[in-house]
C-alpha cells in the first residue's frame, strides 16, 4: 500500500523519473533538471528519464495536472519506477494524489534534500541538525500520513482512531522538536563561544556553491585534509585551520557547508550552529565553479542564502574556481568583465593561488594600521590587550621596557592609553623595517 512504502523515504538504488515545470514562454530542456538529477544520483537513485511539464500555474492537486500525471502514471508503468522526484516542494495532498494515481513513491524537493543530509551527517551535531530540519518538514505533512484512519468512528462529539493517533503523534513530534531546539540552542550557544574566544584572530569563511570546489581549495591553502568528493554536500560539519600569509601573519580559514538553489529553510534554520562561522567572519571568500554552465545562476543562489543569513553585507571576495577546467578563455574574460575584482584560479593545479593569499592579506592591511610602541614589563594588561586585539609582528626586551612591532586595527588604538600612563606610541611607515 502507499502508506506503507512512505515509511522509507530512501531513494537508493530506485529507478526514478525526474519531474519539473518550465514557464510555458520558456525552453524545454534538459539543464533545468541537470541539478536535480545531481541531487538524486548523489542520493543513490538511478535517473531514468526527465519529465518537464510547461504550466504557468502549479496545479493545486497534481502538481502537474491531471491529464499529464496520466501521462506520466503510464510511463511509469512502462519504466518500471519506483520513485518520482519533483524539482519543487509539494503539498500533502499533492504527494497522496500523485502517489494513488502513478503507483510509486513520490519525493519533493525538500525531502530529497533532507535525505541526502542525513546519509552525509557523521558527527553528533550534524545528526542532531538534520534531524531537528526533517521533524519541522514533516510535522505539517502528519495529517496525510493518517488519512486512512479518518473519520473512523468519529463524528460530531466523537474522536476516531485516526485522530486520536494524529494528536499522539504531533504530540510526540512537537515534544522532539522541543528537544532538538534546546539542545541545538546549546551547541549554538558553545560555537558562539568558541568563535568569540577566536576574536583576536583574523577569521575568513569559504562559501559557495556545493561541489564549487571549497574543500579541495581549503586542502591546497592549509593542508587540512578535508575529505573531496565528486559529489554533492560531501562535508556537513565546519572545517577550520590556520592559513599562513606573509609578516607571520595568520588567518583561520573555515570551510562551510555548501548551498543550492531554493535550499530548505528547515536545514537553514538547522544548521545556525555550523554557519555561526559565516556570520563571524571578517571576510567571506565566495567559491565559484567558472567552468559550470549555470555559474551565474549559482553566484545568485548563494547570495540569496547569504541575505538570509544577514551576511550580504559582508566584505566578500568572489574567487573564479576551476579554470583548470574551462574549454574556452573567453569565459574567463567574461567573467573578469562582469567582476573586475574577482580571483581566478584552480584550486587543484594551485594556479592563482598565490594571487588569492595576496588579496587575502591586502584585505587584512586595509582595516590596520602599524605602530611602534613601548611600555614597562609590568604593564600585563596592556600586553594581553596587545596579544589579544593587535597582530605582533616583533618584540623586543630591553631593561625595564619590553617594545613591539604591531598592527592593529583603529578601533582598537585608544584602548591602549587607557591600560597604562607610561606608554610611547608611534605609527610605523613600513612593516618590513625591522
Amino acid at each position: 500500500m502507499i502508506e506503507e512504502k512512505r515509511k522509507d523515504l530512501s531513494v537508493r538504488a530506485e529507478r526514478a523519473i525526474l519531474l519539473g515545470t518550465l514557464p510555458s514562454k520558456g525552453s524545454a530542456n534538459g539543464d533545468s533538471l541537470e541539478e536535480l538529477g545531481r541531487l538524486a544520483e548523489t542520493a543513490g537513485a538511478k535517473v531514468v528519464e526527465n519529465v518537464l511539464q510547461k504550466r504557468d500555474k502549479i496545479d493545486p492537486t497534481y502538481y502537474i495536472g491531471r491529464g499529464k500525471a496520466e501521462e506520466l502514471a503510464a510511463l511509469c508503468r512502462d519504466r518500471d519506477i519506483d520513485v518520482v522526484i519533483c524539482d519543487d516542494d509539494l503539498t500533502p495532498a499533492q504527494v497522496r494524489n500523485l502517489e494513488h494515481l502513478l503507483n510509486a513513491k513520490v519525493v519533493d524537493r525538500s525531502e530529497l534534500i533532507l535525505y541526502i543530509f542525513a546519509t552525509r551527517a557523521s558527527t553528533s551535531q550534524a545528526q542532531t541538525q538534520v534531524e531537528l530540519a526533517q521533524l519541522e518538514y514533516t510535522l505539517p505533512r502528519l495529517k496525510r500520513m493518517w488519512v486512512h484512519l479518518d473519520r473512523i468512528e468519529g463524528g460530531i462529539g466523537t474522536r476516531g482512531p485516526g485522530e486520536k493517533q494524529l494528536e499522539v503523534d504531533r504530540r510526540l513530534v512537537s515534544k522532539k522538536i522541543f528537544e532538538l531546539r534546546k539542545r541545538l540552542k546549546g551547541i549554538e550557544d558553545r560555537r558562539h563561544h568558541q568563535v568569540a574566544a577566536r576574536s583576536n584572530c583574523l577569521k575568513v569563511s569559504l562559501v559557495g556553491y556545493t561541489n564549487a570546489g571549497k574543500s579541495t581549495l581549503m586542502n591546497s591553502l592549509t593542508q587540512a585534509g578535508v575529505i573531496v568528493e565528486d559529489k554533492l554536500f560531501s562535508t556537513l560539519d565546519t572545517k577550520t585551520r590556520t592559513l599562513h600569509l606573509e609578516n607571520a601573519r595568520r588567518v583561520l580559514l573555515s570551510d562551510t557547508v555548501g548551498f543550492i538553489k531554493k535550499l530548505p529553510h528547515h536545514l537553514i534554520s538547522s544548521f545556525h550552529a555550523t554557519l555561526e562561522e559565516v556570520k563571524q567572519a571578517d571576510l567571506l571568500l565566495h567559491v565559484v565553479d567558472v567552468s559550470s554552465p549555470a555559474a551565474l545562476e549559482q553566484i545568485k543562489a548563494v547570495d540569496e542564502v547569504l541575505k538570509e543569513l544577514h551576511c550580504e553585507r559582508k566584505p566578500t571576495l568572489l574567487v573564479l574556481n576551476k579554470i583548470d577546467a574551462l574549454t574556452e578563455e573567453a569565459t574567463l574574460t567574461l567573467f573578469k568583465s562582469m567582476y573586475p575584482e574577482a580571483v581566478a584560479i584552480s584550486s587543484l593545479t594551485g594556479e592563482g593561488l598565490s594571487e588569492l593569499k595576496k588579496r587575502t592579506q591586502e584585505f587584512f592591511d586595509r582595516r590596520c594600521v602599524e605602530l611602534r610602541l613601548t611600555c614597562g614589563i609590568e604593564d600585563g594588561r596592556l600586553t594581553a590587550y596587545l596579544y589579544q586585539k593587535g597582530y605582533i609582528l616583533s618584540k623586543r626586551l630591553h631593561g625595564h621596557k619590553i617594545s613591539f612591532h604591531l598592527l592593529m586595527e583603529e578601533r582598537y588604538i585608544p584602548k591602549i592609553s587607557q591600560l597604562a600612563r607610561d606608554v610611547e606610541m608611534s605609527y610605523a611607515q613600513d612593516c618590513h623595517s625591522e
